[in-house]
């Protein structure tokens, strides 16, 4: 009864106008005035941040802030593959024969999340990881590993709560929510990362408009909170040792090394 009745809100707000509303209030000059309280609610590390609080014109500039150089530290081993964003690695696991994996006791379709059967082979018995991003994290995304874009697509219109509360209770967020997807060829072997839309404001923007991604680099940003699933290989990809999860990471640190 939880869940349908936590479905049902989410159906009444998110839609079309209501979430087309909350993005030109977000980038209207009238959202200005919020930017102080939301960086003390989510305490914004203001240090950090590439450009003063006073200088952004609305709430979205805000939100989609830059750094400043150096304020993340990048992992310079050829075969890490580090967080390529700041935010919490909810989950990880195996892509299971059935073609699903389980996120926090919930079953999610890879085939429904990527959209094309062909490409899911390999993946078929690899690690997942699912890091979630929230409103007090820093929304720009980096590429995890050195490596050349072969392909690049979007799938879904609305976008769910991709929360714990979503996950928990939503209908299959991370494979029906608005998304895009990137399929990325290193010099070990080949990774899926699949960069996840967040309700209300469905926006993921893509920076990189190059093939060959450099560890570290920029390469999009979310317009909301939201979650970047990464998918290795069968045998590809080991997770460090400490890692437990909930665990907090931020861009640049390492998750795991690629096998060579």
């Amino acid at each position: 009864m939880k869940t349908l009745f936590y479905r049902f809100l989410i159906e009444l707000t998110n839609h079309k106008f209501t979430s087309h509303l909350l993005k030109k209030f977000a980038q209207s000059k009238w959202s200005r005035a919020l930017i102080p309280s939301y960086a003390k609610v989510y305490r914004i590390n203001q240090a950090e941040m590439l450009n003063d609080i006073h200088s952004y014109e609305n709430l979205h500039e805000f939100f989609t802030r830059r750094l400043k150089k150096g304020a993340r530290i990048i992992d310079k081993e050829s075969n890490t593959i580090i967080s390529p964003v700041d935010g919490v690695l909810e989950d990880y696991g195996v892509v299971e024969p059935e073609k699903i994996i389980t996120v926090k006791g919930k079953q999610y379709s890879i085939k429904e999340m990527i959209g094309e059967e062909e490409r899911i082979a390999k993946y078929i018995g690899g690690i997942f990881l699912i890091l979630y991003l929230s409103p007090s994290h820093y929304h720009r995304i980096h590429s995890p590993i050195d490596g050349e874009v072969i392909t690049q697509y979007t799938l879904g219109r609305k976008s769910y709560p991709v929360n714990r509360y979503g996950l928990k209770y939503g209908k299959s967020p991370l494979s029906k929510n608005y998304r895009v997807i990137t399929e990325m060829k290193t010099k070990y072997s080949n990774l899926l990362m699949v960069k996840v839309g967040a309700m209300f404001i469905n926006s993921i923007e893509c920076t990189a408009s190059h093939q060959d991604w450099k560890k570290g680099e920029e390469v999009a940003y979310f317009s909301f909170g939201s979650t970047v699933i990464l998918l290795f290989e069968k045998d590809s990809f080991e997770i460090r040792d400490h890692i437990q999860v909930p665990f907090d990471i931020r861009v640049g640190e390492p998750l795991g090394e690629i096998k060579c």
